[in-house]
């Protein structure tokens, strides 16, 4: 498991998502910090590690990042972190369009 708080490459990205699961590489996605956690078997467990570092709950997104794919479907949202009815977020998915964008904003920056 890795914090990611400066940029990596795509192809670093890639090798990651070889030696686990093939295609993908799960993320947690700190929106207010702007950073994330790859690496690890379940978006659990990247969550628990940013909470660890002090990131607030209501601003950690999971996610799925294919390396090999461009635009928009190289990240997909869907976790079961994601699913908070009391936040208004009912669904593994990121439900709203302005947190989604966020997201991006940090993958992009993170991973250009």
């Amino acid at each position: 498991m890795k914090i990611i708080d400066k940029p990596i490459s795509r192809g670093e990205l890639q090798k990651i998502a070889k030696a686990k699961f093939g295609n993908l590489v799960k993320a947690v996605v700190d929106i207010e910090k702007k950073i994330m956690v790859i690496d690890a078997e379940l978006h659990a467990d990247e969550e628990a590690a940013l909470l660890e570092k002090g990131s607030k709950q209501e601003h950690l997104w999971g996610i799925n990042l294919y390396p090999e794919l461009e635009g928009p479907d190289w990240i997909e949202f869907d976790s079961m972190i994601n699913v908070r009815p009391s936040s208004g977020n009912r669904s593994r998915g990121v439900d709203d369009p302005s947190v989604r964008k966020k997201i991006v904003e940090v993958v992009n920056a993170l991973i250009p």
